[in-house]
């Protein structure tokens, strides 16, 4: 599939988006995801990584399913942004509290070599460190690339992060 490009940006650049459900039917929810990215100006679904359960982060709710898509993308990242939380939108995302149970969370972890902090926008995801549900699949797809700003790779990041109980289900509904 081809990527066009935005004007400004000549060549395209791997991004890696964190999805996340746990209401609902998940696996439709994942399914819709790749779907609603596949059909976004700019932007090509390259693969997905295994999906994985998980617990929940935050109040009590229902388990996760994890997994990482990788995109090939010309988009700037508040414009992958916007598109990102437009996939959301078509799946019934609601913001009503922090780390709440959702419907569908898609989060941009890594913009190729990017760095970017602005209001509302952190790339690389600031807690990606932090979070084994985000590095497991993502270190699937590219274990041996160095996370901008911290000299470590995503295999490393893994290795260091704290313990989370997570358990393989199964290949990404792509």
């Amino acid at each position: 599939m081809a990527v066009r490009a935005t004007p400004g940006y000549e060549c395209a650049m791997r991004a890696y988006v964190g999805v996340g459900t746990n209401l609902g039917s998940r696996w439709a929810w994942l399914a819709l995801a790749a779907r609603g990215l596949r059909a976004t100006p700019g932007v090509a679904l390259v693969r997905g990584s295994r999906v994985w359960d998980s617990a929940p982060l935050g109040p009590p709710q229902p388990r996760y399913l994890n997994a990482v898509l990788e995109l090939e993308t010309g988009l700037p990242p508040r414009a992958l942004l916007s598109a990102l939380k437009a996939v959301e939108r078509l799946a019934g995302r609601r913001r009503d509290v922090r780390w709440g149970a959702r419907t569908l969370d898609l989060d941009l972890l890594l913009l190729g070599d990017q760095i970017v902090v602005e209001r509302g926008l952190t790339v690389p995801h600031r807690e990606l460190g932090a979070r084994r549900f985000a590095l497991q699949p993502l270190a699937e797809l590219c274990g041996e690339r160095v996370v901008p700003g911290t000299g470590r790779s995503v295999s490393e990041l893994l290795a260091a992060a704290p313990a989370w109980e997570l358990r393989e289900v199964g290949a990404y509904p792509v």
